[in-house]
């Protein structure tokens, strides 16, 4: 997901008569060519799995979209995204270890290859490369940026990316409550013979009128925002190295390079491996993979079909998406993250492609084993809610730190509607309940807070408030505009606000005008207070549901103080006995 959000202040006037207004329309992009022209970037990038380290350059065109020149421009290196004692840059804690992390390096921008070269300097803590250019670039002009680099990513330890591993994150998450901060490790790494390349080349930041977005806020959600753009990368990797990117492969280059391709994409990932195998299907117009290890191949053609008959359900109902490929694939993702969305590329967890047929599930505890139903479910609307996000997030962006609760709605909501379509009304409704109401439901009975929907990512503690509070309520928030506008009015908005956003960055006020525009006279009000109701206020338990106590009594909740002090793992045991519906929360793809 990933990637896109922006602060959402209309609980005021959304009561405003004179603001829903008839016929209301979404904002028009101001000018043809702002929808037509994207950056550029041409990369060349040379991959040494062996010592899990990088090099190479890119040219990037960049667009002038502002209504003055600008002189300098600004670029986004995720990699060196650093945070200590899980908070962010500026905290104070122990320091981090540097070799546990990704890094990369600039070694020379020019104007062009072997062009002049042009003074730069890096800021905010190395996460933002600052460039001066020769000449101030005139409003709806464009320049050309040669910029080398080079990187290194860290090998995980197997111990950190499995599902007990992730099953105990999750009840550390609940019963703690403590800080969880998105690291640039988590998108960048090597483990169990796959490497991912989430972030490995310096991104034009976001150029939002005169102001540059060079802030990186690490939060719970996702940390990478940026323009759609234009690539065509070439990489040369060790012979016996699998590729897959968030483009598609195209013909023209020699054995030891492999060249891809793509539109108006919000970034550009690599998975990497020798190891990795892949199935394919065409679903109209665009190459659907599923990319998995041998030993999940049953899994992994699983995830195709699922992965299919969502991409068939969302684009009938959205609109068709301007992408050729799109993978769906496994990674070794440490515990505390189940699954990431890049363009074209969706990445879930190893820990949850279990096949529960096969001899080595014998070595996961039976607490874990007896939820098959729970982690086989949560699967398939990981991968409903994946391939959703590159219509909500991808092809409309919206920025991660500051309205995490845009695209994530709407891609719960999406998965929702997948499972009614595959598999009727009665089955949709008790994953309702699961997914969504479940999830509230303990977040509540753990004694977390309810807070509203649109605040942005770093007001959350951890992914288990996140999903209670952004997912979950935000998904809801859809269900009951469902109920109030009937749903084809609803999939009209929808498809409005993608046919008027595709590769724009929107915020929170254009889905609300797209919903509005579709909405008749009598019901505005009524709208607008749902709107507010379920984004700006703390009704969760009147709307969702309240704390389940015979849950609490058996966790023994009241003592909660006591249980903190436990280890993760000795919690682990304790709640062995508590039963289904704890269990099945606590397997969930988070």
């Amino acid at each position: 997901m990933k990637q896109v959000r922006i602060k959402f202040g209309f609980a005021a006037t959304l009561f405003l008569p004179c603001l829903l207004f008839a016929g209301a329309a979404l904002p028009q992009t101001p000018t043809v060519e702002r929808k037509l022209l994207n950056h550029h970037y041409q990369i060349q990038l040379k991959l040494d799995f062996a010592t899990r380290s990088y090099s190479g350059w890119e040219s990037v065109r960049w667009m002038n979209r502002d209504d003055h020149s600008a002189s300098v421009v600004y670029f986004h290196l995720y990699s060196n995204l650093r945070v200590t004692n899980n908070a962010p840059p500026s905290a104070t804690g122990p320091a981090f270890v540097e070799d546990d992390e990704p890094r990369i390096e600039i070694t020379e921008v020019r104007s062009a290859p072997g062009g002049p070269m042009l003074n730069y300097s890096l800021e905010e803590q190395s996460t933002v490369l600052r460039v001066n250019l020769r000449e101030p670039v005139a409003a709806g002009a464009s320049t050309e940026i040669f910029i080398g680099f080079k990187g290194t990513v860290p090998e995980i330890d197997a111990e950190e990316t499995g599902l007990t591993t992730h099953v105990v994150k999750q009840v550390s998450a609940a019963l703690r409550a403590e800080r969880e901060v998105r690291r640039a490790r988590d998108l960048n790494f090597r483990c169990r013979g796959v490497m991912l390349l989430g972030t490995a080349y310096p991104v034009l930041a976001v150029h939002d009128g005169a102001d540059w977005q060079r802030k990186v806020d690490p939060g719970i959600g996702d940390i990478i925002f940026n323009e759609a753009a234009d690539y065509d990368v070439s990489i040369q990797a060790t012979p016996g190295i699998a590729l897959f990117t968030s483009g598609s492969e195209t013909d023209g280059k020699s054995n030891s390079e492999t060249a891809f391709s793509g539109k108006a994409l919000r970034d550009f990932a690599i998975l990497a491996g020798p190891n990795l195998r892949f199935e394919q299907q065409e679903v109209g117009d665009i190459t659907l993979r599923s990319i998995f290890l041998p030993e999940h191949e049953r899994i992994g053609k699983r995830v195709l079909a699922n992965a299919g008959e969502a991409l068939r359900i969302f684009r009938s109902r959205f609109g068709p998406l301007p992408l050729k490929t799109i993978s769906v694939a496994e990674a070794p993702l440490v515990a505390g993250l189940g699954s990431t969305e890049f363009a074209g590329l969706d990445v879930i967890a190893s820990a949850f492609y279990v096949d529960f047929d096969s001899p080595s599930v014998r070595n996961l505890p039976e607490i874990i084993r007896e939820q098959r139903p729970a982690v086989e479910q949560s699967l398939e609307w990981s991968v409903a809610h994946l391939i959703s996000h590159q219509w909500w997030g991808g092809v409309v962006g919206n920025n991660p730190a500051r309205e995490p609760v845009l695209d994530e709605s709407m891609a719960s909501w999406s998965a929702l509607l997948y499972f009614r379509e595959v598999y009727g009304e009665q089955k949709a409704a008790a994953v309702l309940e699961d997914q969504l109401r479940g999830v509230y439901r303990l977040y509540r009975t753990f004694g977390g807070a309810d807070m509203n929907a649109d605040r942005p990512s770093r007001d959350y503690q951890n992914s288990f408030q996140y999903s209670a509070v952004v997912t979950a309520k935000g998904a809801l928030m859809f269900v009951q505009l469902q109920h109030l506008l009937g749903e084809e009015k609803l999939l009209k908005a929808l498809r409005n606000y993608y046919q008027a956003k595709q590769g724009e960055i929107a915020e929170l006020d254009d889905l609300r005008g797209a919903i509005m525009a579709e909405t008749s006279v009598e019901q505005r009000r009524a709208v607008a207070r749902t709107l507010t109701r379920w984004l700006s206020s703390k009704r969760g338990d009147e709307d969702i549901s309240r704390p389940d106590q015979e849950l609490a009594n058996s966790l023994g909740l009241p003592a909660k103080a006591n249980a903190q002090h436990g280890n993760d793992r000795n919690a682990l045991s304790a709640f062995a006995r508590v039963g289904k519906f704890f269990w099945q929360q606590m397997t969930r793809i988070r």
